[in-house]
Formats: structure tokens, sequence, C-alpha cells
């Protein structure tokens, strides 16, 4: 059981939560643009101050992973890594789209269809997207990779299972994919508060990260493949 400060900076949304014992005790959290230098430590001294916690009274810090834009990761990482060092406390990672299948409105979606699997997206560039695919167990299916989105792009998977999109990214498949086994949901963002049930299981597991090398999963690099057919 732990009481742990979660971090989320992938994306445009700037949010801190504090969770304890794998339920979200408070949040606070923005979607204002790349506002994370200037909001992102307020917002962790402020919800620790409303919340009566000192940095001592944490288990550990959780912070947001990746894939995800480079300067929210870095924004993100550097904060919970000087909290680490200035506390003595552990380094929590945790996987960003794993995360985003924890959104209250996704999990809703899963008790509606049967072998229904989750594709979160995050924006890139262009028609380019970070993705993967998870069971309704949040099982990994394809590992978080970069996608340049096109009419036949997930098609094998769409021809055996109804997918979920969601995200940001999910926003430039929709209107290319014309599938029947395609649904999408739109406002789903990186949020702390989808955080922690899986930064409380990391503790538990003692999964933690080296405070001095850990570096932010960034998938930078994208690459044409060939789509599959269904």
């Amino acid at each position: 059981m732990a009481l742990i400060l979660n971090i989320e900076s992938a994306t445009t949304m700037c949010s801190v939560s504090l969770g304890k014992d794998g339920d979200c005790l408070d949040i606070l959290e923005l979607n204002d643009g790349y506002s994370h230098a200037e909001k992102l430590a307020v917002f962790a001294d402020q919800i620790l101050k409303r919340n009566g916690v000192e940095m001592a009274d944490l288990d550990a810090i959780a912070v947001s992973k990746g894939p995800g834009s480079y300067t929210g990761l870095r924004i993100g990482v550097s904060l919970a890594k000087g909290l680490c060092f200035g506390a003595q406390k552990p380094l929590i990672a945790v996987d960003t789209l794993r995360a985003m299948c924890l959104h209250s409105t996704v999990q809703d979606h899963l008790r509606k269809y049967n072998n229904l699997m989750l594709c979160p997206m995050l924006d890139a560039r262009r028609m380019e997207v970070y993705a993967a695919m998870f069971d309704s167990k949040l099982g990994t299916v394809e590992a978080v990779m970069p996608v340049i989105l096109d009419e036949l792009s997930f098609a094998e998977e769409l021809t055996k299972h109804h997918v979920l999109f969601f995200g940001n990214g999910a926003v430039k498949f929709e209107p290319l994919s014309l599938h029947q086994n395609a649904h999408f949901l739109n406002d789903i963002w990186p949020s702390a508060s989808q955080m922690v049930s899986l930064s409380e299981k990391a503790y538990l597991a003692e999964n933690y990260e080296d405070v001095a090398y850990f570096e932010p999963f960034y998938l930078k690099e994208f690459q044409a493949t060939t789509p599959k057919k269904g």
C-alpha cells in the first residue's frame, strides 16, 4: 500500500495526481497548450499542500514515460527526477498509452462489446501517430509503435475484432477507416488519474527506475510499412 505522486506531461495535458493504495485521492490538471514548464511543479506543490502531505510522506513518485511530446516528457521526467533526488524516493515509470486505457469512458466501452481491442493513439505530426494495441485485460497485443496512417491501417486486426481507437491521434484515423468494427472516442487525453492503479502495482512489485539514468520513451522514428490487408 502506497502514497504516490503521479506526473503526466506527455501531451498538452499538464496533470498531477495523488494516489493512495491504488485510488486517486486528488488531481490538478490543465489542458492549455504546453504550459508544463510553468504549471507542473506548481501543481505538484499545490496538490501536496492541500492534502496535508509532505514529500517525506510519499512512498514513490511516478511519471508518464511516453511516448509523446519530447518537450513535455522531458519536463515531466526532469521534475520527477528532481523530486526523487531531493526526497530520496523511488521513481516509477508508467506507460502513457497503457494508462490511457483506464479512462472511465474507455472502460465503459469494454462492458458494451465482447472481444474489444483497445488502440490508444497520440498525435505525432502530419498523418503520424504513436499507437499500441491492448486486449480487454490490458495485455499487450501490439507494442508501442510509430504508425503512418492510411485507409488500410489496422485492417488485419479489424477483420477479427472490434477495435476502439481513442486519443488525440485517433481523430486523424476516423475519416480514413470505414470498417464496421472500428469505433472511435473523442476527448480522451492522458491524465495522472489514469496512472494511479498502474503506479501502485509497480510499487508493490518494486519495479523502479534508475533515477540517474532513466530517460523517457520518445519513440522518434517513423517507418512506412506495408499495410496489412484483411
